[in-house]
């Protein structure tokens, strides 16, 4: 190489390196993993976010972790479903991550949501059944929305998901055992906060650690926050996350939006593939052991007959259960599901003497590693709950 060559390599590398370096993307802390995996399909190829719920743990009463807490704190973006979900974590929000941008996916206008259905037993199929959007009350459209299985899959049966805006809103059954699993807990900064136990999280939110989340004994009103469950939601929040990605990371705006729209066809596949596996079972008559599926359910035109507990924090009353084992005698009922953390003693109770299948469905997907993969796994693994009882 000639003396020019070399004196001209060394000049480029010196400009190179008196560059600004690139800035690093933004962090993020998602709540639950259904949420966690539509960040990280947005975020794929410029960083990864963090999860705050480890996996197999209830969202709805929890005790941060010093890492999970660190991840908060660290947080410029937190994307979570909403205080019907989990109200303990407003309050964490207010105290580690005041000045983060926070997107309540529940309250946001493009969200489609449903009202908690009430009583021990629910009507039969009404394919006029009302599906709300978050603005609905505000801005005065209540739209009717056929079920999907009616008139083909219903993913885009209203305006168009495309932009993202932050408010807070929302309340919830969901959960599954408090266990470990070892999957989730060191997406939150693990490493970098490994001997923080005794990190400033401690005082922060000693009174989120501390006070035992009486937030579970919730009355069951208000909007269902299991709002994942349903595909179009799925595709719409991906939009909001790429939005508000690209407010914070101009830069790689596009990359988001081009992740968005890949996982976006991605979600529409897997869409269509659950619809055909579902074909034919809009029949199905089975009881829940708490109300967590209206969402899939009416995208895919099934209807659950009723739900043994009102909810994940409480067990049903002996008159609840009455009220379900009549519904069970004056009903066929093919099928009863039960969740990974409940025993399956009521259930038993309840439909011992029939010739109901009992199945378990899972509406937080807990055996299902955390990552990009997640939300179109689960969206399958509650599909198939549903054949194995068809």
């Amino acid at each position: 190489m000639s003396i020019r060559a070399v004196t001209l390599a060394l000049a480029g590398a010196a400009s190179l390196a008196a560059l600004p370096a690139r800035a690093e993307p933004p962090q993020v802390a998602a709540d639950i993993t259904p949420v966690h995996s539509l960040v990280a399909q947005v975020m794929a190829g410029v960083g990864t976010p963090d999860l705050v719920v480890r996996p197999g743990a209830s969202p709805h009463g929890y005790a941060l972790r010093p890492s999970e807490a660190g991840a908060l704190q660290d947080a410029d973006l937190v994307v979570w479903v909403g205080p019907e979900l989990t109200p303990w974590l407003a309050r964490s929000l207010d105290t580690l991550a005041p000045e983060a941008a926070q997107v309540a996916l529940l309250a946001q206008d493009q969200t489609r949501t449903r009202p908690f259905r009430t009583g021990a037993t629910f009507a039969p199929h009404d394919h006029g059944e009302a599906e709300a959007h978050a603005g609905d009350a505000e801005h005065g459209h209540d739209d009717d929305h056929a079920h999907a299985g009616e008139d083909g899959h219903d993913d885009d049966h209203a305006h168009d998901e495309d932009h993202g805006h932050e408010e807070e809103h929302a309340h919830d059954d969901d959960h599954a055992h408090d266990d470990d699993h070892g999957h989730g807990d060191d997406h939150a900064h693990g490493d970098d906060h490994a001997g923080d136990e005794a990190h400033a999280h401690g005082d922060d939110h000693a009174g989120d650690e501390a006070h035992a989340h009486d937030d579970h004994a919730h009355a069951h009103d208000g909007l269902d926050p299991h709002a994942w469950l349903d595909p179009a939601n799925g595709k719409a929040w991906l939009d909001m996350i790429a939005a508000e990605l690209s407010k914070a990371d101009p830069g790689n705006a596009g990359t988001y939006f081009s992740n968005a729209a890949d996982a976006k066809a991605e979600i529409d596949a897997t869409v269509a593939e659950i619809e055909a596996q579902l074909e034919g079972l809009g029949d199905l008559s089975f009881v829940v052991f708490h109300d967590a599926y209206q969402y899939f359910e009416a995208r895919f035109g099934l209807r659950a007959a009723g739900a043994i507990s009102l909810s994940d924090a409480t067990d049903p009353s002996p008159a609840r259960i009455a009220e379900i084992r009549g519904m069970v005698a004056a009903r066929d009922i093919d099928c009863a599901f039960a969740e990974p953390q409940f025993a399956p003693g009521i259930l038993d109770a309840v439909f011992s003497e029939t010739e109901a299948e009992v199945a378990v469905i899972d509406p937080m997907g807990t055996e299902i590693a955390p990552g990009p993969d997640f939300y179109p796994a689960l969206l399958r693994s509650v599909a198939e709950s549903f054949l194995r009882c068809g």
